[in-house]
């Protein structure tokens, strides 16, 4: 009887649903939010961002919420205090809190991106840098977050992430047609090189012809259900900050004297250096026997001359390395050729912005500002 009794309610049941007018009905997407820290070697950024729970051919289409800068330098600055690199981070840690739903905040996943900055610490003093990602590992574990990890990532990650974020700003691997309701792969999609200035090293990734590279430099991404082939690099010490190191000590133990000229640096600018700050980075050989002895105190004086500034710049790059290959750039470097158009960003940017010269000026204007501006005085520069 029960299974005479179970049979006669799956009729029904059957019954009902065949005389039921079925509909599709698609629910709306989940918002879902993730933060990410760009822990640079001059600053530190927080970025949140949203996303539908759909995605466009396996991969997401994505819009920042906010951004918030970390007040101080880089986390590498705190070698010396590692507590104080995870208290830096907990003011934007409490804006993007509240930037993000109270019931969602547990799901939102949560990294921390170290780059150039932690990598020459990590050189210099491991343990040091260890300290520093388990302060900023202990200070987001104390948030209502999905903590996913701190890490410093390499030269090549940090270049194709960066070559990623310009392509995807600029619409080359898909964009939305409000005619067809849908998400489309641009045709003949034009897609960009990258070169990012940041404060400790520098990269350059663009995709080259063919797929014969070096494989310590090749990347594969699928991205919107297509295939890219990438070349990146990461220049280690010739990011902004550390060539600036360089040069003056470059500049120092070629003419050994407490006052050295210097010029890259306006006429009328002094600046007082230790000899002690060549020794606390891997891109500066405090060792160089050039360098005078001891802890003494040498004055750069600036002589505002463009020229010399180039010339004195050029000795930083090794290009006899490179020998007669063709497939190379200096200090002995692989790259395959060019290929394309490239967008120049971070520091780049911003020194080109200092100088009006965003709008695409041709080589020749960008020259004849930077000349412009080395001939005047440091007072005349301060002043406006």
């Amino acid at each position: 009887s029960a299974i005479v009794g179970a049979l006669v309610a799956l009729s029904i049941v059957a019954l009902v649903l065949s005389l039921v007018r079925v509909e599709d009905v698609t629910l709306p997407p989940t918002v879902k939010y993730g933060m990410v820290f760009d822990a640079g070697s001059s600053h530190t950024s927080l970025f949140v961002y949203e996303w539908d729970s759909d995605k466009e051919n396996d991969t997401g289409v994505v819009s920042q919420t906010l951004s918030c800068d970390v007040q101080g330098q880089g986390i590498s600055s705190y070698a010396n205090n590692p507590p104080e690199a995870g208290n830096s981070l907990r003011e934007c840690l409490d804006r993007a809190l509240q930037a993000v739903p109270a019931e969602k905040q547990r799901d939102v996943p949560a990294y921390l991106g170290a780059t150039a900055g932690m990598r020459l610490l990590r050189e210099q003093n491991s343990s040091a840098a260890e300290q520093v990602l388990a302060e900023v590992t202990k200070t987001m574990q104390e948030y209502p977050v999905a903590f996913k990890g701190a890490r410093i990532l390499t030269g090549e990650e940090e270049g194709a992430y960066g070559w990623i974020t310009i392509n995807y700003l600029l619409e080359s691997f898909t964009k939305y047609s409000p005619k067809a309701h849908a998400w489309l792969r641009p045709e003949a999609a034009n897609i960009f090189g990258a070169l990012d200035l940041g404060g400790a090293s520098t990269q350059i990734t663009f995709m080259p012809e063919g797929s014969a590279m070096s494989q310590n430099e090749a990347s594969e991404f699928t991205l919107y259900g297509y295939s890219y082939n990438i070349y990146t690099h990461s220049y280690l010490c010739y990011g902004q900050n550390e060539m600036l190191k360089r040069l003056a000590k470059e500049l120092i133990a070629s003419s050994p004297s407490t006052r050295v000229h210097h010029p890259c640096y306006p006429k009328g600018y002094n600046e007082t250096v230790s000899l002690s700050s060549f020794r606390t980075s891997p891109c500066t050989d405090g060792s160089d026997p050039r360098l005078p002895l001891g802890d003494s105190n040498v004055t750069l004086e600036g002589r505002g001359n463009a020229s010399g500034c180039l010339v004195a710049l050029r000795k930083l790059f090794n290009f006899s390395a490179c020998g007669q290959s063709q497939d190379c750039t200096f200090d002995g470097v692989y790259q395959p050729p060019l290929r394309g158009q490239f967008i120049a960003f971070s520091a780049f940017y911003y020194n080109f912005k200092f100088l009006n010269l965003t709008e695409g000026q041709p080589l020749a204007v960008v020259r004849e500002a930077i000349e412009g501006l080395c001939s005047r005085s440091w007072a005349d520069v301060r002043s406006s």
